[in-house]
């Protein structure tokens, strides 16, 4: 057995002579067993492994990439595993480069104030807002345009609702190690997450994309049971909000704004495409039916699903369509979010009517 790592410290393991599989012998420095190619150092390399996964949660990316390059010394070289952590390894140096940039322009606008400026935001001052003004700037101008507009609930609904939703794809972005700035608020248009996205395969950018209406899909159902329990209308009016602004979002199609659905759907198969379009168009004909007399200008007809299954139609018929059988994650999430969402659009509407 292996003792591997104390602290951020990495300790070597224990010479291991026969492998963890089979029991073959080991020669001092075989890595994978010739008979049935386990790791002989499998043990090891999953904890430091841990180790640098949980480094990199607490964004300590100097150590995490330690950790990382010390695991190639216990791996064959021409293994899968040591090419996958050589790309991460890579994408690390990535990121470390793109915040040296970052600090480096800034502390060249800031000239001789830079040292000062950089100790108070390693403190956490009050001058780290500054840095993050974008960011809540655009946040105050969205919430007090929409109030002059419509009033405070529903300003206040909707900016939650949206601030929640692009918080989703922040964190997505975060937990795979990428860079990424908090949200911007565009009046008329709603939010954008500004991230770095090389090196990402297209299941990534689709987990990434739909992590955003995920999570306002969670916002909504929590909105609509604290109605439930209060009747409140204000709680009944954010989760039907939030309900139709993220089935909004998954539009397959980009058109002015690249909506989350429109980059999802590259990592769907065409026949995956033809299904996810199928849903929206079986939902906009239940909308449909539920009218008296199946009058289709009825006020329960929801239009979105038609042109949600429209543009996954035409999404269906190009020529970007993912290789093989598509991503069945990206396909499974897509269909729960429009069927999820859509239901509880339906139940939000007919419960205030």
């Amino acid at each position: 057995m292996s003792a591997t790592v104390a602290g951020n410290d990495i300790v070597e393991p224990e010479v291991v002579h026969n492998c963890p599989n089979c029991s073959h012998w080991l020669t001092e420095g075989t890595l994978a067993c010739p008979d049935c190619q386990t790791l002989a150092y499998g043990a090891h390399l999953s904890q430091v492994a841990a180790q640098a996964q949980q480094l990199e949660q607490e964004q300590k990316w100097v150590e995490a990439r330690a950790q990382w390059k010390a695991t190639l010394a216990w791996l064959p070289e021409e293994t899968r595993q040591a090419e996958s952590i050589r790309q991460h390894i890579a994408q690390i140096d990535r990121q470390l480069a793109a915040q040296e940039d970052q600090k480096a322009k800034w502390t060249k606008r800031l000239g001789p104030f830079a040292p000062v400026a950089l100790f108070l935001i390693k403190a956490k001052s009050w001058v780290f807002l500054l840095f993050k003004a974008k960011f809540l700037l655009s946040f105050l101008a969205y919430f007090g345009i929409y109030w002059a507009l419509f009033g405070w609930a529903f300003a206040l609904a909707l900016v939650v609702t949206v601030t929640l939703h692009e918080m989703g794809h922040y964190i997505a972005v975060k937990r795979r190690g990428l860079p990424v700035d908090l949200p911007v608020f565009l009046p008329g248009f709603g939010a954008y997450v500004r991230w770095y996205a090389s090196g990402v395969s297209r299941e990534d950018l689709g987990i990434i994309a739909l992590a955003g209406p995920v999570m306002g899909l969670a916002v909504a159902l929590i909105a609509y049971g604290i109605f439930l329990f209060t009747h409140l209308p204000f709680f009944q009016m954010m989760a039907y909000l939030g309900a139709w602004i993220n089935l909004l979002n998954l539009f397959p199609v980009a058109f002015i704004v690249a909506f989350d659905g429109a980059q999802a759907t590259i990592a769907l198969s065409r026949v995956q495409r033809i299904l996810i379009a199928a849903t929206c168009l079986l939902f906009f004909g239940l909308t449909v039916s539920m009218n008296p007399g199946g009058d289709p200008t009825g006020p329960h007809t929801h239009w979105i699903f038609l042109v949600l299954g429209l543009g996954m139609g035409w999404r269906a018929l190009g020529r970007d369509v993912a290789e093989g059988n598509g991503s069945g994650k990206i396909f499974a999430i897509f269909q729960v979010l429009v069927i999820a969402l859509g239901a509880l659009m339906l139940r939000t509407q007919i419960q205030g009517m």
